[in-house]
């Protein structure tokens, strides 16, 4: 870009910034405690070509493929208002308790979408559906009642009577209106969050604290968060003192406390209790929420999690800590549990910016999110199977509409997000991703121009009208392998960084000055902590998984289940040595990120492939080694 146009870029910005245009609201209650690390607006990013901008516009095609006047459908019915729409099916069936939670998912993935890529017609499509879910709030006339369930769910939830989880399906509703007030500007959002919130209050109201945390054993998602968050928008005091009668005691306490109790519990329903503290340390600064948020974090990811980053079994933790050898089952790593435990990793990092935290959303991003789209038609996982020999399973476009559905169309969106963070004097660099910063305030754009982990280095260049003193900190993975090395404008730096660190580079940094860092990667193992003879292999920070063929797969068995049928292929046992992974894992010739053992598979040899290319195959991600 030459200066002139560089300059008309700015001045382009400067008119957006003074009119209001694509901005992403400010929040009137700012945090209480230090912020380290600033994330940047979705709106100052921009991906470039490579597989995630590949796997956002398959999701953006998904988003306008949808028929809002369906998702629509059930509101509309709920509030007497007439619909000659067809609903969808799965979870937006009229007869499943759930029903309406998809319209949140879908209002936060077209905000998203809208930040990430400038997309009008999204946005458009989302502000109707926003003014449809008012005329149906009004309709109501129920004191900000909003939903595509009658209100006797809620009588059912707080007198212990059977439902499928009322609150949960809201808090969607309320995280979609929020999205679209903070992303796309929408006055309108805003008012009807705030009229269910209203309505929340006198609702609860009448509960007594015991039958409030009694009320709370029913799954009902992040409601603590998305409380929070609407007070910080608004500064209404009270919504803060409603969200804290959403803090699910009987489960944050032992967290508080440092204690896992958590053998038992479905996993899901408890990251957004945490997601919900964290947001609650940021706005009261009480060190009891922060205790919870990172001794959780610490726990699951250190204790609980698979060398893909993604947690649960049968959607349970089912085992003590470090018990993790009988948990590789067909229908485990729930794929909305690695969405929210990000959700929770980007809250910590802004608190504490460490490079471990990087490590892990680098490895749940790659292994647990990108993995988890199919690259033929954007369809989306639910569970994503850690037992060896079976095979990856995803949503049909109008029949499913499960919970990883709406957590899908949102993680596709939002790939800008998390990659760069700020402090006053810095920029981080956390994800290796192809992509654009427009850091706006600072008048600098870095241009990160990568083709990871397809190629194991990436190179940052400085765009700049006047030269700017800044330290940029690359993170410097733990997984980094022999070789490292970094260079600016093409001249070797005297010194590099230790892995699962930062290197800083304090310079004045001139227009169309380069930093490149070399990443190279190297293979390892991932051990289960109580049986270190079952394996993953990896490859830097991409899981390998063995392709086992395509047996008994066809269009019937991969799309529309949530997870795989029948019985598992049979997978071979490893041997070999595992001081020297080289030595029977070999790259295969022509092939990029491609391996094959040599004579150490009984009875064959396997072909192994980063996980998030593998696709319409059998597969194993834990391999079991012999002596």
């Amino acid at each position: 870009m030459t200066g002139h146009c560089y300059a008309r870029a700015m001045l382009v910005l400067g008119l957006m910034i003074l009119s209001g245009a694509s901005i992403q609201a400010a929040d009137k209650i700012q945090p209480a405690v230090t912020i380290r690390a600033h994330p940047f607006a979705l709106r100052q990013v921009r991906l470039l070509d490579g597989p995630f901008r590949e796997a956002m516009e398959r999701d953006r095609k998904y988003l306008h493929s949808i028929d809002t006047d369906r998702l629509l459908h059930m509101f509309r019915v709920t509030a007497g208002i007439p619909s000659p729409a067809q609903p969808y099916g799965g979870w937006e069936k009229p007869d499943v308790e759930l029903r309406g939670h998809s319209i949140g998912h879908y209002l936060s993935a077209c905000a998203l979408m809208y930040a990430s890529t400038g997309d009008q017609a999204l946005k458009a499509q989302a502000n109707r559906v926003v003014a449809e879910l008012g005329k149906c709030q009004g309709a109501l006339g129920r004191g900000g009642y909003l939903s595509a369930f009658p209100e006797e769910f809620f009588d059912r939830v707080e007198t212990g009577a059977k439902v499928w989880a009322p609150w949960y399906t809201l808090h969607k509703i309320y995280a979609g209106l929020i999205d679209m007030y903070t992303f796309c500007d929408s006055a309108q959002a805003l008012k009807v969050a705030v009229g269910m919130a209203r309505w929340a209050k006198q609702r609860t109201a009448r509960l007594d604290e015991a039958q409030m945390q009694k009320m709370l054993d029913v799954e009902f998602g992040g409601m603590n968060e998305a409380l929070r968050n609407l007070y910080a928008v608004t500064g209404e005091a009270d919504l803060l003192t409603l969200a804290r009668r959403f803090d699910h005691k009987a489960v944050l306490d032992p967290l508080a406390h440092h204690q896992d109790r958590l053998k038992g519990l479905h996993v899901n329903t408890q990251i957004p209790k945490v997601v919900g503290a964290a947001r609650g340390y940021e706005l009261t600064g009480e060190p009891y929420f922060y205790d919870i948020a990172t001794y959780f974090w610490n726990e699951v990811t250190g204790a609980r999690c698979y060398a893909t980053g993604g947690t649960s079994n049968d959607e349970h933790w089912r085992t003590e800590p470090y018990q993790l050898a009988s948990e590789l089952g067909k229908e485990s790593h729930e794929t909305c549990c690695t969405y929210n435990m990000l959700k929770l990793t980007r809250h910590l990092f802004t608190w504490q910016p460490e490079p471990a935290y990087g490590d892990y959303y680098e490895r749940a991003l790659l292994n647990g999110i990108l993995a988890t789209q199919d690259p033929g038609n954007g369809m989306m996982m639910y569970y994503v199977p850690m037992a060896p020999g079976f095979y990856k399973t995803f949503m049909t476009p109008e029949d499913s509409f499960w919970c990883c559905t709406g957590t899908g169309m949102e993680n596709h969106a939002k790939y800008g997000d998390s990659i760069y963070f700020h402090d006053e004097g810095s920029l981080f660099v956390n994800l290796f991703i192809a992509s654009e910063l427009d850091w706006s305030e600072r008048g600098i754009r870095i241009r990160q121009e990568t083709r990871f982990p397809e190629e194991a280095k990436t190179t940052l260049v400085v765009r700049s009208m006047k030269p700017v003193e800044l330290t940029l900190r690359v993170r410097i993975p733990a997984w980094i392998g022999d070789g490292a090395q970094a260079a600016v404008n093409g001249r070797k730096l005297d010194v590099f960084s230790s892995p699962s660190s930062y290197l800083s580079v304090t310079r004045t940094w001139r227009d169309g000055d380069t930093l490149t860092v070399d990443l190279p990667m190297k293979l390892h193992l991932d051990r289960l902590p109580d049986d270190p003879d079952t394996v993953a292999i990896m490859f830097g920070p991409l899981v390998l998984a063995g392709d086992l063929g395509s047996e008994g797969l066809n269009a019937d068995t991969i799309y529309g289940p949530m997870g795989p049928s029948g019985e598992p292929s049979p997978v071979p046992q490893l041997s070999g040595d595992r001081s020297r992974l080289d030595s029977w894992i070999k790259p295969v010739a022509g092939k990029n990120l491609t391996f094959r053992t040599a004579g150490a598979g009984r009875p064959n040899d396997v072909t192994l492939v980063p996980f998030y290319r593998l696709f319409g195959r059998r597969y194993a991600v834990y391999w079991k080694m012999v002596r």
